[in-house]
This record gives structure tokens, sequence and C-alpha cells, in this order.
């Protein structure tokens, strides 16, 4: 569902815990299978079947369209709300499309801005998933990791248990630029001096070829850039398998 407070901004809320693994229902059963199956079909298989715990985990994300989605894929249906049906998380998604770390919408809604208005006054998650860079491309790399580290220094100061995980650009083909390349690694740098898990779709191919060729021709829009709804299965299920490999599948924020 959408929420939305009428003073501070829009996150969606999406409660997809419900959906998978011991907290099936009837009810919900027939909407989580498709993604499950879809998923794991098409990349590589993460398990639905996190460690014990009285609740699943509560993840947000933070991002740009490939996030939040975009015209002709709802929120519901991005890698984001997919990754949450994977792991059995309850997930809350906020951001907005055409944004980065520096990147801005109207002025003044940056990843920080967003985060404030829509993640940051909440009750502290399992983990911060920021994902995004790509909007950033035409930046300095040194601006964008600024910025990075000012929302990565404040998430952390908000919400010192919690998780935090980098994400490096997607792009829509395998060929990224040497623009996106240079943001990719500037944050990644960046990640290593915090210490914090970076997660690089472009590094791992998440997504190769073109619209000729290569899965891209499968997973992305006429557009070249957004992925289908599959694509948004797709993506959900490498980076189910990346925080797997991360020891993050099933998170549990830390008493400070």
């Amino acid at each position: 569902m959408y929420l939305r407070r009428a003073r501070r901004g829009a996150a969606l809320t999406l409660c997809l815990a419900l959906l998978v693994g011991p907290w099936a229902t009837a009810g919900c059963s027939a909407a989580a299978d498709p993604v499950h199956r879809s998923a794991v079909a098409d990349g590589p298989s993460a398990s639905a079947s996190p460690a014990a715990r009285t609740a699943p985990s509560v993840v947000m994300f933070l991002g740009d369209s490939y996030t939040v989605g975009e015209v002709g894929v709802t929120p519901e249906e991005t890698y984001a709300a997919a990754t949450a049906r994977l792991l059995g998380w309850q997930v809350i998604i906020g951001g907005r499309g055409g944004t980065g770390f520096v990147k801005t919408t109207n002025g003044r809604d940056d990843f920080l801005g967003l985060f404030e208005l829509q993640l940051g006054w909440r009750p502290a998650p399992d983990m911060l998933i920021v994902s995004g860079g790509h909007n950033d491309r035409r930046l300095p790399p040194a601006e964008i990791a600024a910025a990075a580290r000012t929302l990565l220094d404040r998430a952390k100061q908000r919400w010192p248990g919690t998780h935090l995980v980098l994400m490096g650009p997607l792009w829509g083909n395998g060929a990224p630029t040497p623009q996106v390349l240079g943001v990719r690694d500037a944050l990644q740098r960046l990640a290593g001096r915090l210490g914090i898990p970076f997660v690089d779709p472009l590094a791992e191919k998440w997504i190769t070829g073109g619209r000729a060729g290569g899965n891209a021709s499968r997973y992305i829009k006429t557009d070249g850039t957004h992925p289908t709804p599959a694509g948004h299965r797709y993506l959900a299920s490498r980076l189910a398998a990346g925080v797997e490999r991360l020891g993050l599948a099933a998170p549990v924020r830390e008493t400070p």
C-alpha cells in the first residue's frame, strides 16, 4: 500500500513478509508464488527461509525510479518489493524517480531530503539499502561520494543499530558509460572507507547485452533504461543472492 503523510512527503510501505514462507496465507500465496518462481528461474536462487526470529526483518530501501517504479511498473512490482517477497521481509520503499545523491527533481529533493521526508522519522529498521547513482552520472564523482557520505552518516546517527548496505548504479545494458563507472567507483571506495557492504550490479553483470542480445532484450524496456516487471523480478533474485552472501538475508538491528 502507498502511505502518504500529508505534510511530510510519501513513502511506500509494502508489508510483504506475510506473502512468503511460514507467514503465507491462502489469501496471499497466489500473489507471492509467481514472483518467487519467476525470480528464481531467471537468476541465482535465493533461499526464502531466514533465521528464526519472532518477527520478519524490517528493511527500508531508498532510491530512484529503479527502486520506486515508473510508468508501467508499480511500487509493488519493483525489485525492492520482489526482494522482500523472496526473503520474507517487511519492506518500506522510499525515494523518487529522477533523483540521486546529488540530483534533484525540484531543486530540493535529493536522497538526503527524501530520507528525511519519507524514512528518517520512522522507527529504526533492521536494515537500510540505498541504491542509486544512475541519475548522478553527469556530476563529479567526488561530489556524489560526499553527498552519499552525508546521507549514510545521517542514517547511522539516526539509527545506530541498523545495518546499512550501499548498492551501486543500475544500467540498462551491458556497456555502462565511463561516467556511470566513475560514479560506481566513487561509491565503492566510500563504502570501503565506511566499512559498509557494497553491492555492485555493474561488476556482477546483472544486465548483459542490449536490445539485440543478452538478457537486456528480455529484462529492459524499449527505453533502454528501465526494467520490465520480469526484469525487476530478475534483479530481485540477484540482490537476494547478494545479501545472502553478505549474511544479511535476515538482518536484525543491533542494540547500540
